[in-house]
Protein backbone atom coordinates (compact mmCIF):
# COMPACT_ATOMS: atom_id res chain seq x y z
CA UNK A 1 0.00 0.00 0.00
CA UNK A 2 1.24 3.53 -1.20
CA UNK A 3 1.53 6.33 1.28
CA UNK A 4 -1.11 7.91 -0.71
CA UNK A 5 -3.85 4.99 -0.21
CA UNK A 6 -5.54 4.84 3.20
CA UNK A 7 -6.39 1.50 4.50
CA UNK A 8 -10.18 0.71 4.72
CA UNK A 9 -12.16 -0.61 7.45
CA UNK A 10 -15.22 -2.71 7.34
CA UNK A 11 -17.38 0.20 9.08
CA UNK A 12 -15.96 2.86 6.86
CA UNK A 13 -16.97 2.81 3.17
CA UNK A 14 -14.09 4.04 0.80
CA UNK A 15 -13.85 7.04 0.01
CA UNK A 16 -15.19 6.52 -3.64
CA UNK A 17 -18.38 5.14 -2.51
CA UNK A 18 -22.00 6.97 -2.95
CA UNK A 19 -24.25 7.06 0.29
CA UNK A 20 -27.29 8.05 0.71
CA UNK A 21 -26.78 11.69 3.06
CA UNK A 22 -30.13 12.81 3.42
CA UNK A 23 -33.49 12.27 1.91
CA UNK A 24 -36.98 14.35 2.43
CA UNK A 25 -40.17 12.69 4.62
CA UNK A 26 -43.29 14.37 3.80
CA UNK A 27 -45.48 14.76 6.90
CA UNK A 28 -48.61 15.92 7.35
CA UNK A 29 -47.40 17.56 10.62
CA UNK A 30 -43.01 17.58 10.56
CA UNK A 31 -42.77 17.94 14.30
CA UNK A 32 -45.09 15.24 14.98
CA UNK A 33 -43.66 13.13 12.50
CA UNK A 34 -40.19 13.67 13.25
CA UNK A 35 -40.65 13.05 17.37
CA UNK A 36 -42.14 9.69 16.40
CA UNK A 37 -39.99 8.04 14.63
CA UNK A 38 -37.05 9.88 17.03
CA UNK A 39 -38.87 8.40 19.99
CA UNK A 40 -39.53 4.86 18.68
CA UNK A 41 -35.73 4.89 17.02
CA UNK A 42 -33.98 6.11 20.42
CA UNK A 43 -32.38 9.21 18.49
CA UNK A 44 -33.00 12.75 18.53
CA UNK A 45 -34.57 15.46 16.25
CA UNK A 46 -32.46 18.31 15.78
CA UNK A 47 -32.69 21.74 15.19
CA UNK A 48 -35.16 23.19 11.95
CA UNK A 49 -32.88 23.52 9.07
CA UNK A 50 -34.84 26.10 6.79
CA UNK A 51 -38.34 23.99 6.14
CA UNK A 52 -36.46 20.82 7.12
CA UNK A 53 -36.75 19.23 10.83
CA UNK A 54 -34.28 16.80 10.78
CA UNK A 55 -33.56 13.53 12.59
CA UNK A 56 -29.84 11.70 11.98
CA UNK A 57 -29.94 8.06 12.18
CA UNK A 58 -26.20 8.33 13.17
CA UNK A 59 -24.80 6.82 10.08
CA UNK A 60 -24.78 9.71 8.08
CA UNK A 61 -28.07 9.72 6.86
CA UNK A 62 -30.91 12.35 8.03
CA UNK A 63 -34.44 12.17 7.19
CA UNK A 64 -35.26 15.59 6.35
CA UNK A 65 -39.52 16.53 7.50
CA UNK A 66 -41.12 18.42 5.40
CA UNK A 67 -44.29 19.59 5.98
CA UNK A 68 -47.13 19.25 3.65
CA UNK A 69 -50.56 20.01 5.21
CA UNK A 70 -53.35 20.51 2.33
CA UNK A 71 -51.72 17.93 -0.14
CA UNK A 72 -51.83 14.26 -0.05
CA UNK A 73 -48.90 12.50 0.94
CA UNK A 74 -48.05 8.99 -0.81
CA UNK A 75 -46.80 6.58 1.38
CA UNK A 76 -43.74 5.41 0.93
CA UNK A 77 -41.01 2.44 2.71
CA UNK A 78 -38.68 3.49 5.16
CA UNK A 79 -36.40 0.76 6.73
CA UNK A 80 -34.16 0.80 9.46
CA UNK A 81 -31.77 -1.62 10.67
CA UNK A 82 -31.32 -1.65 14.39
CA UNK A 83 -28.96 -3.10 16.98
CA UNK A 84 -30.53 -6.51 18.12
CA UNK A 85 -30.35 -5.54 21.42
CA UNK A 86 -32.57 -2.20 21.02
CA UNK A 87 -35.03 -4.01 19.30
CA UNK A 88 -37.50 -5.04 22.27
CA UNK A 89 -37.43 -1.37 23.30
CA UNK A 90 -38.63 -0.15 20.01
CA UNK A 91 -41.35 -2.77 19.93
CA UNK A 92 -41.88 -1.85 23.56
CA UNK A 93 -42.34 1.79 23.01
CA UNK A 94 -44.21 1.37 19.44
CA UNK A 95 -47.01 -0.89 22.40
CA UNK A 96 -46.66 2.05 24.82
CA UNK A 97 -47.93 4.75 22.56
CA UNK A 98 -50.29 2.46 20.81
CA UNK A 99 -49.22 1.56 17.66
CA UNK A 100 -49.85 -1.61 15.86
CA UNK A 101 -46.92 -3.63 15.01
CA UNK A 102 -46.78 -5.99 11.81
CA UNK A 103 -44.82 -9.37 10.78
CA UNK A 104 -45.69 -8.76 7.28
CA UNK A 105 -45.31 -5.59 5.03
CA UNK A 106 -48.84 -5.96 3.69
CA UNK A 107 -50.07 -5.83 7.57
CA UNK A 108 -52.13 -8.64 7.87
CA UNK A 109 -50.38 -10.55 10.81
CA UNK A 110 -50.60 -7.24 13.28
CA UNK A 111 -49.25 -7.85 16.97
CA UNK A 112 -46.25 -10.29 15.75
CA UNK A 113 -42.51 -9.58 14.51
CA UNK A 114 -40.93 -11.50 11.45
CA UNK A 115 -37.34 -13.67 12.25
CA UNK A 116 -36.24 -12.81 8.33
CA UNK A 117 -32.80 -14.22 7.76
CA UNK A 118 -31.84 -14.74 10.92
CA UNK A 119 -32.94 -11.76 12.69
CA UNK A 120 -36.26 -9.71 13.92
CA UNK A 121 -38.15 -7.39 12.04
CA UNK A 122 -41.78 -5.49 12.19
CA UNK A 123 -43.56 -2.86 10.45
CA UNK A 124 -45.80 -0.11 11.29
CA UNK A 125 -47.29 2.98 9.82
CA UNK A 126 -45.76 7.04 10.89
CA UNK A 127 -48.31 9.40 11.51
CA UNK A 128 -48.18 10.59 7.88
CA UNK A 129 -48.72 6.73 6.70
CA UNK A 130 -45.75 5.57 5.62
CA UNK A 131 -44.77 2.16 5.94
CA UNK A 132 -41.78 2.20 8.82
CA UNK A 133 -40.03 -1.06 9.03
CA UNK A 134 -37.31 -2.00 11.86
CA UNK A 135 -34.99 -5.15 11.17
CA UNK A 136 -31.82 -6.24 12.82
CA UNK A 137 -30.18 -7.99 9.85
CA UNK A 138 -29.64 -6.74 6.46
CA UNK A 139 -31.66 -8.42 3.76
CA UNK A 140 -29.43 -11.14 2.22
CA UNK A 141 -29.52 -10.71 -1.79
CA UNK A 142 -29.10 -12.50 -4.37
Amino acid sequence: MSHHERPQHDSEPPATAVQLNHTAVYAHDRALSAEFIAAILGVEVGAPFGPFLPVDLGNGVTLDYYEKRDEPIQPQHYAFLVPDERFDAMIARLEAVGVTYYADPHHTDPGRINRLFGGRGAYFDDPSGHNMEIITRPYIRP
